[in-house]
């Protein structure tokens, strides 16, 4: 790290201010003036398979059960996850969530996606917790699934709705 003070601070990143001697130190946002408020993010994550792999798992082939008895543990796995995104994330404010959803479709032969949708009545909005969800849900179902190929990619892990708060409404031209 360099000894001298920078400058050019990014400006709009809520958890980055200048510190004493004006280098950029991370923050945790203080939302207690924030009114409270409805909020919910949905999330998702894709995991694409080598031909024939999520086959196999639909039919049940795979070394730790069918796809559904997959889909039930990961989905376990993002709703735990979801509610210790504070204890993961260095800047997350712990929150008291109100729902935690996780949902999965096959979408085409070689690709399951995962959805999740987490809301709570708060300060600060639940992006991160849908986002964690939706990534240990898809690690959950690599984990469970990388005895047949190590080939699995998870991919496209994204934002692609959140509602509440000040900013309001925003949606993902993907969603």
């Amino acid at each position: 790290m360099s000894s001298k003070p920078n400058q050019n601070l990014p400006t709009g990143l809520s958890h980055v201010e200048a510190g004493p001697d004006g280098r950029a130190e991370a923050r945790m946002v203080d939302v207690g003036s924030k009114s409270v408020s409805a909020r919910s993010a949905l999330a998702r994550a894709r995991l694409v398979f080598p031909v024939g792999v999520l086959p196999a798992l639909q039919a049940g082939s795979g070394p730790k059960g069918s796809l559904e008895a997959i889909c039930a543990t990961a989905r376990t796995a993002g709703i735990l996850a979801a509610k210790r995104t504070g204890d993961l994330i260095p800047m997350c404010h712990p929150l008291g969530l109100d729902h935690v959803g996780v949902d999965f479709e096959v979408t085409d032969a070689d690709t399951l996606e995962i959805r999740t949708r987490a809301a709570c009545t708060g300060r600060t909005g639940v992006e991160m917790e849908a986002l964690t969800a939706a990534s240990v849900a898809a690690l959950t179902v690599y984990d469970m699934a990388k005895a047949l190929t190590k080939g699995i990619r998870i991919e496209a892990v994204e934002l692609l709705e959140k509602t509440g708060g000040k900013s309001g409404t925003w949606r993902s031209d993907r969603a």
